[in-house]
């Protein structure tokens, strides 16, 4: 499928976009992956407010900046539960998602990394970017692969 339908078709399952329309999921137009994971993307995307909040952006960073991997994971996990509960239970569902998408990355190819680079920034952004927009990416990138790789850690080990 031509990336400018699978576009148009991930805005349509949107519903700002066409709030009255009433969509057949079961439809083979929704079979393509990406159609799929582009609407998941743009639904968190557009959130007036990121899934991380602003008001939390820098305590994540400096957690991920933390030397010791323990004491990062701990860092983040006390993070996490501080978050409002609809964040917390969003975050915990999603990643308890990417995980599963993780451990197929043989058959998908969507590594800790890649899903990492895909949602770091996606979920966790600064409110006002100044110049250091590439320095923070690098940040996102790996506090949403350090919540994919340690989510048992982070979030308890059941995964929604």
């Amino acid at each position: 499928m031509p990336v400018n339908t699978r576009n148009g078709l991930c805005c349509s399952i949107s519903p700002r976009v066409f709030p009255e329309e009433k969509l057949n999921l079961d439809d083979s137009q929704w079979e393509d992956i990406h159609v799929v994971t582009g609407a998941l993307k743009m639904f968190f995307r557009e959130l007036p407010e990121p899934l991380f909040p602003y008001s939390f952006f820098e305590r994540f960073v400096e957690a991920i900046k933390k030397q010791d991997n323990n004491t990062r994971i701990e860092a983040i996990k006390s993070l996490v539960q501080k978050l409002p509960p609809p964040n917390r239970d969003t975050m915990k569902v999603l990643f308890g998602h990417l995980t599963k998408i993780v451990a197929k990355a043989s058959k998908n190819l969507m590594s800790t990394q890649s899903l990492g680079i895909v949602f770091g920034p996606t979920l966790l952004r600064a409110e006002n970017e100044t110049g250091s927009m590439a320095v923070h990416m690098v940040y996102q990138n790996q506090i949403a692969e350090l919540m994919l790789s340690e989510y048992s850690k982070i979030f308890g080990s059941e995964k929604d």
